[in-house]
């Protein structure tokens, strides 16, 4: 479905980009709309996949999962990297993976308690069949974390 955003559907996605949870009510009061024309446009961009769904953000610290690392994967056959990811998609800690080109198969992020953590993970993965091996990177501090950082810059 091809769908055209207008200027009411730009400013309803600045609004829930800001607070998902934010009542259709409350943003029809603030648009000077009916709460009913809310609920269809939001109901039309999830139909026509713009709107996937709303999601929490979530400070990991907070809940004592203060280490970030990325790791690269090879793998030892290409063809084997959808098993891989589902293999990946079993281990909770890993909250990124993508398939990329250059010098890995699989790049992921993963979230650990510590280092020992972060190393029962590792081992974890590299344990997973097809996984040649592994090179992790230490995130220091994590800058900018922004999934709606695009959006915002595309409704303006």
């Amino acid at each position: 479905m091809n769908y055209q955003l207008d200027e009411i559907d730009k400013k309803i996605l600045d609004f829930l980009v800001e607070n998902t949870r934010m009542p259709f009510t409350e943003i029809a009061k603030q648009m000077d709309v009916s709460a009913g024309t809310i609920h269809v446009r939001v109901k039309k961009m999830e139909d026509a996949g713009i709107i996937l769904g709303s999601s929490l953000s979530i400070d990991y610290g907070k809940l004592d999962y203060h280490f970030t690392a990325f790791i690269g994967i090879l793998l030892t056959k290409s063809n084997r990297t959808q098993e891989v990811l589902k293999e990946l998609s079993t281990i909770p800690n890993v909250i990124e993976a993508s398939v990329i080109s250059g010098k890995y198969n699989i790049f992921c992020k993963v979230r650990a308690k510590n280092t020992d953590d972060a190393k029962r993970i590792i081992y974890q993965i590299d344990d997973i069949q097809d996984v040649m091996r592994t090179e992790s990177m230490i995130s220091m501090e994590e800058f900018l974390s922004d999934k709606n950082r695009l959006i915002n810059a595309i409704t303006i």
